[in-house]
């Protein structure tokens, strides 16, 4: 491995819109497009090929590679081609580099076939916004274009705090300050202390990990702030369950009744194959807070949440997967099959005959 094969490998990746490129031990380069592992007609990596690549993304932020180095999340930038987000880490003694293609541009909801209800959610002055799915389910991208539309549309002072920064935004009628852990602050429970002395607006945190991020984010919104994050659960009610389990056992009540007053959307995502199998589309659970999902956060009755977010389609644009799906179905551009295998649910075909 050298530069010069590493810089090729990263620009195939982009010319063919992959999202992720794998390097590890004893296989090849591989490839995650649509869905799909794909292996790079290359010989199987060694163990200096791969630490050949961790060493040149710690050298593009002046680091070295520490010998004991467990597991490492950063980004790397190839000019002229486009930004990566990398982590780093070690399996049995070896080290492996996956690197995530961040893409040029950031999309509008209607390029990435998003919902319009989106951008009715982003144009909320304050309060808690999630983004929720599983790891390399279009997050972060979804998040990234709902920071754009308010980038473009409201005179926000926008924060990020974001590890690593992954999309960069230029102000445009926003002033928008990015932060990234562990270069311009230790960590994002100490960047979210900070923040509230730099007059946000707008703050949006990659990611809430601990509770203490939890509760930073749950504060800023109670405080008249709009927050964006967002958190691995698959749709409102395992979301509403993951963040009040942080807490004690004593502060859950209190915690329900917080989020109850500071929550305003949460959208739940997963990727599926489009019917050709050569695309990827996004389906969305969209949960607007209405008085009644307030009242169901409130008193702990999630399991009603979604029939209320059903019947919210047409008042608050709000739909659940399955609602997504149909439609999906409906206009012929993903399989029953496919559908059926990413619902949660028992009946989507009969739901399908009678919607």
């Amino acid at each position: 491995m050298d530069n010069a094969i590493l810089n090729q490998i990263l620009n195939i990746a982009f010319e063919k819109k992959v999202s992720d490129i794998h390097f590890e031990v004893d296989n090849p380069p591989m490839f995650r497009a649509r869905g799909h592992l794909i292996r790079a007609k290359l010989g199987s990596l060694t163990k200096q090929d791969t630490e050949f690549v961790a060493k040149a993304v710690m050298e593009q932020h002046n680091r070295k590679l520490p010998e004991d180095l467990k597991e490492f999340d950063t980004s790397y930038t190839l000019a002229n081609v486009g930004r990566f987000r990398v982590s780093i880490f070690r399996q049995r003694g070896n080290l492996g580099v996956v690197m995530r293609v961040i893409p040029h541009q950031i999309g509008t909801f209607e390029q990435l076939n998003l919902p319009p209800s989106l951008g009715r959610i982003a144009q909320v002055p304050n309060g808690l916004i999630l983004v929720t799915g599983p790891t390399g389910n279009g997050k972060s991208t979804t998040l990234a274009s709902m920071m754009k539309y308010i980038n473009d549309h409201f005179d926000y002072n926008i924060i990020t705090i974001e590890d690593p920064i992954e999309f960069l935004f230029t102000s445009s009628t926003s002033c928008v300050i990015q932060r990234e852990v562990g270069i311009d602050t230790d960590s994002f429970s100490v960047a979210l202390r900070s923040v509230m002395r730099m007059n946000p607006d707008v703050i949006m945190v990659g990611e809430m990990r601990d509770l203490e991020t939890i509760d930073a984010c749950v504060k800023a919104a109670e405080t008249g702030h709009l927050v964006l994050s967002t958190l691995h659960t698959h749709n409102t009610a395992s979301t509403v369950n993951r963040i009040v389990g942080y807490f004690p056992p004593d502060a859950q009540e209190n915690t329900r009744q917080r989020l109850a007053e500071s929550l305003t959307a949460v959208i739940s995502m997963r990727l599926i194959r489009g019917k050709s199998g050569e695309t990827v589309l996004p389906v969305l659970e969209v949960m607007y807070a209405t008085p009644t999902i307030k009242a169901c956060i409130r008193d702990n009755k999630l399991d009603e949440i979604e029939q209320h977010i059903e019947k919210g389609r047409d008042e608050y644009g709000m739909q659940t997967m399955d609602q997504h799906l149909i439609q999906l179905c409906r206009d012929e551009l993903i399989t029953l099959d496919e559908a059926k295998r990413v619902s949660r649910s028992k009946d989507l075909e009969r739901k399908l005959m009678f919607y």
